[in-house]
């Protein structure tokens, strides 16, 4: 893995490893950054930075990880979250709907769930995960709040892989590059 831009004060310590979950991924464990408070701090106060001039109703957050940053951010902007769940995660009773989508390794589903204080159309969403690889996950999010009626102002991830993805509007704090060495 070779960084090629890191916004953050503190020394990365990623770690990755090769072929997991599946062949020809790298995985990049990004444990580090909660494990060391000052930087899991430095994050949520430069998505913080990022983020608060816009008028957000919601941070979405897609399952699992994209709940560890994105909780602390919706804290200091004082928005709610709403948690992108894989399928049978919720209750069918409280599923808004849930859409396929395919991954680097696979298909899946999600679901998101229903809004407390009425529906999706005419609110405003940012989503923010851990990484932005070739961007499926966030693209199939971001779609179905805009079918839902919704409106997406950003999406935002902690790490950046601009050669899988092309993406020249996703906010990052680190853009890495893939090296399989």
């Amino acid at each position: 893995m070779k960084i090629l831009k890191n916004d953050l004060s503190s020394e990365l310590n990623l770690r990755t490893e090769l072929n997991f979950p599946v062949k020809g991924i790298e995985f990049i464990d990004i444990t580090p950054l909660i494990l060391q408070k000052n930087v899991f701090a430095e994050i949520t106060e430069k998505f913080y930075d990022e983020l608060k001039d816009k008028s957000i109703d919601y941070l979405v957050l897609p399952e699992a990880r994209g709940f560890l940053f994105g909780t602390a951010v919706a804290e200091k902007l004082n928005t709610g979250i709403i948690p992108v769940r894989k399928k049978g995660k919720l209750s069918p009773k409280y599923v808004e709907t849930q859409f396929d989508y395919e991954k680097e390794y696979g298909p899946d589903t999600l679901e998101l769930p229903k809004l407390v204080d009425g529906n999706y159309k005419g609110k405003n969403f940012y989503i923010i995960d851990d990484i932005y690889a070739t961007g499926h996950t966030l693209n199939a999010i971001s779609d179905t709040i805009e079918n839902l009626g919704g409106n997406v102002l950003g999406k935002g991830a902690i790490i950046n892989i601009p050669a899988l993805n092309n993406e020249k509007n996703v906010f990052s704090l680190i853009d890495i590059e893939e090296t399989f060495d």
